[in-house]
């Protein structure tokens, strides 16, 4: 159970409010802000440069924009442990406001460093901050799924279904959830909601395929994956779909492949 997740980028006026916090007077706020924004965007298309640059704007006395510049340009060049904890420091210095939004990052940046762990904590964190927060309750939701935490995640997902009631995402995540924990009568009750929902869903499509290959129908599986082909022909869940339909055609030996 995964979903696909970028490094966000805090762009914008997302720091804005630190960029103030740090410089005192009119022109400065401004310089800063401006500094701050040309430091992102260096990130995203030279981080090397960006990193070094970043580093000794904080030596100046950059603070916490630079230091957050530095990290996002960390974690572009995929030194993702060493941008989650530059982003964990921060916390300290950013108003009440904003500490979610790092820990998101944090957090994030952990699942790339592969250290579900650390992001699992980061999200907890971020929680505290923000606790009806239904991103962050289906990305911890796929966090612990990835530590084998699947009723733990059931409730996240619980939680985030309770608090915005139809999403598709969320009941897909929890079919997934309710099949490793061999719960099928449960996963096919969501993912037949999810896909009433949005039809033409290719991850909804893609596990209830699992779900009636699991149960022996393999021409339900067989018409569940040839419509992903059709839906998403150019992603993950179009790669696992042709896989699947490979093992139909040659034994069906192996597991399905779990898609995008």
């Amino acid at each position: 159970m995964r979903r696909f997740v970028l490094f966000g980028l805090l762009v914008g006026g997302a720091l804005s409010l630190s960029v103030l916090q740090f410089a005192p007077a009119a022109a400065q706020q401004i310089d800063a802000e401006q500094e701050y924004m040309a430091c992102l965007q260096l990130a995203r298309t030279v981080p090397e440069e960006a990193e070094s640059s970043a580093k000794a704007w904080e030596e100046q006395g950059g603070a916490g924009p630079a230091r957050h510049c530095r990290a996002v340009a960390l974690a572009r060049l995929g030194r993702f442990a060493e941008a989650a904890e530059m982003l964990e420091a921060l916390i300290g210095d950013m108003p009440q406001g904003m500490k979610a939004g790092l820990l998101v990052q944090a957090g994030q940046a952990w699942l790339m460093a592969d250290d579900a762990e650390r992001a699992y904590g980061a999200q907890t964190q971020a929680l505290e901050y923000q606790p009806n927060d239904v991103e962050l309750l289906i990305d911890r939701s796929i966090t612990l799924a990835g530590l084998g935490q699947f009723w733990e995640a059931i409730d996240d997902l619980n939680r985030a279904s309770d608090l915005a009631q139809n999403r598709v995402g969320v009941y897909i995540y929890r079919a997934t959830a309710y099949r490793f924990l061999k719960v099928y009568d449960l996963a096919l009750e969501d993912v037949t909601r999810a896909l009433q929902l949005d039809p033409n869903h290719p991850e909804g499509l893609m596990e209830r395929g699992i779900l009636r290959y699991q149960a022996g129908d393999l021409s339900g599986a067989r018409e569940d994956w040839q419509a992903v082909l059709g839906v998403a022909p150019n992603t993950p869940a179009a790669v696992a779909a042709r896989e699947n339909l490979w093992r139909i055609e040659n034994g069906g030996a192996a597991a399905p492949a779990p898609g995008g």
